[in-house]
This record gives C-alpha cells, structure tokens and sequence, in this order.
C-alpha cells in the first residue's frame, strides 16, 4: 500500500495530515477499486461453476474494461452489454476490451434501462447462455467486503481520521463505510444530481451489516455530470499533477481532490485531523476523454 502525503498551505496552516491512498498502484492492470469491487465477485462466479461473466456499461466504462481484463487474466468469457449504438472504429476503451477477449453486445439507451429487470436479464441470457451477472459499475453486495478490506488494509499502516472516496454507483463507498468504525467518510458525487446515491448506498450497506452508516455525501462537485467537459477541472488536474506528481482522470478522482481541497478551505476537517483521499484509478478513460474533448483544450496528460 503506497500512501503520499499531500503538502498543501491550507492542510499545513490548519495542522491537518492530508494523504493520498495510491490504490491505483496496486494492481495495474485492474486499477484501484475496480479489482476491490470484482474480488468476492469473482470467487462466487467460480463457486457457482460459472466460466462467464456478464455485465453492464458506457462506451468508456473503467468496469466494462476491468471486467474484461479480470477475464483475460482469470481465464474466464467475458461479455459486455454496451450503452448506445455500436461505432466502428471502436474507441480505445472497448477495442483494449475486445482485445482482452470480451465479446460486445449493444442496447440502445432507452432498452438498456431495463437492464435491472428479472425478465430483461432472463431473456438476455437465454440469448447469451448462461452467466455470472455483475452489475453496471460493479457495485452489489460482494463488492462491499472488498472494498472494506482498503480500511483494514490502510488502518494497518496509519491513523487516520476522515476517509474520502469519488462515487459513481456507489459501492466502494458503502462497501468502506462497514469497516469505518467511528472513522467519518465523505463521499464526493461525480454525477449531477446525486443525491440518488444516498438510498442506493444506504440499501446495499443496511443489507451488508442491518446498520445505518453515517456519512457525508458531496454533490457540488460534478462539473457540470458525469464525463462531462470542464476546462476548470482539467486545469485543477494539471496543477496537482505539476505540484505533486500523481495524475488524477477527469471522471472521478480529479472531481474527488477537487473537493477534498475546496472543503480544506472552507474548513470542514477538524483543526489536527488526518484526511485520506483514495485514488481509485480511472486512467484509462484518459484517452476517450481526449477523443472527445482535445479540440475544446490546449492540455492534455501525456504518455496515456
């Protein structure tokens, strides 16, 4: 476990330890809490007898191409259920995906928002054969237990205070929040409006533990949603990357320690606290965000 220490003014005038947990680091090719979240998932597709799996999401989907990689690696099928319509030449997401042996299938987006639905997935797996169901983003009752194991793991080797984590689905921060403790989290949205995210977390963490966690979820901090544009975050991005030396992505951790600094600011840690940041990867989408956006941006990340 690699953790940095942030040196920021603010954490500095306040006495406050700010870190950075580098889960990005731990095991490359399935990035930060992607692999957390697939852990006990994986080991119940093979106590199931499963040699496939199934799963959910966009054309630039850090857990559609986690997912096929944790295949390739695995030695199991994989295939991903794709919104929107297919384009050719496939975007550097889904291409390393079907390198990695996953096979494509498309929904258009009004269809794919059945894709919950008991009887959409009987008949799309009477179509594929059957399959070990992850659902889009990965975020279900086996993600928690890996995603707890981060607390263990981060508890072993420092005393902290507050742990802060980006959410997309959800499930890493609930899956944290079982293993918290009197500890506080915050979780910081990178969706426009999502405040949604509060009854998704609190019905997977009730089920896990029948408790009710407390936390702090964030919703400011979007950028105007999810995968969206904003020439304010990228040059954020740009300067912690020249400050500290850690890239950040433009979907979830840029929004997360965009957040974790505003809040500094405003002086929400306690005076003497130690706050934990969890880099939870992402990097891949880099290079679709640079497909989509590079004309609207004279930076952008090199070596992606």
């Amino acid at each position: 476990m690699i953790i940095q220490q942030l040196v920021e003014p603010e954490a500095e005038r306040r006495g406050i330890r700010l870190l950075l947990l580098r889960d990005d680091l731990a095991y490359p090719e399935l990035p930060g809490n992607k692999w957390r979240k697939l852990k006990y998932n994986l080991i119940e597709a093979e106590q199931q007898g499963h040699n496939t799996l199934l799963t959910f999401g966009g054309a630039y989907s850090n857990h559609i191409a986690a997912v096929a990689a944790a295949g390739r690696l695995q030695g199991l099928r994989t295939i991903g259920v794709i919104r929107g319509e297919e384009t050719q030449p496939l975007n550097s997401t889904l291409a390393r995906a079907a390198a990695d042996g996953m096979h494509l299938r498309y929904l258009d987006r009004s269809t794919y928002r059945h894709k919950q639905e008991p009887a959409f997935l009987a008949e799309l797996l009477r179509e594929t054969g059957p399959a070990y169901v992850i659902p889009e983003g990965g975020s279900n009752a086996l993600a928690l237990p890996g995603c707890a194991e981060l607390v263990t793991e981060l508890a072993a080797e420092t005393d902290f205070d507050y742990l802060c984590v980006a959410c997309g689905t959800g499930g890493t921060l609930a899956g944290l929040l079982t293993a918290l403790g009197q500890r506080q989290a915050v979780g910081v949205s990178a969706l426009k409006g999502g405040e949604f995210l509060r009854s998704d977390i609190d019905n997977l963490t009730q089920a896990a533990t029948g408790l009710h966690h407390q936390y702090e979820l964030r919703t400011e901090y979007h950028f105007g949603g999810y995968a969206h544009f904003s020439a304010e975050l990228l040059r954020f991005i740009q300067d912690f990357e020249s400050r500290h030396g850690v890239l950040l992505d433009p979907i979830y951790t840029g929004k997360l320690l965009y957040g974790v600094l505003d809040l500094l600011r405003q002086g929400y840690f306690t005076a003497g606290s130690t706050v934990v940041a969890v880099h939870t990867g992402g990097l891949q989408g880099w290079t679709g965000f640079r497909q989509r956006f590079e004309s609207r941006s004279a930076w952008w990340p090199t070596g992606i």
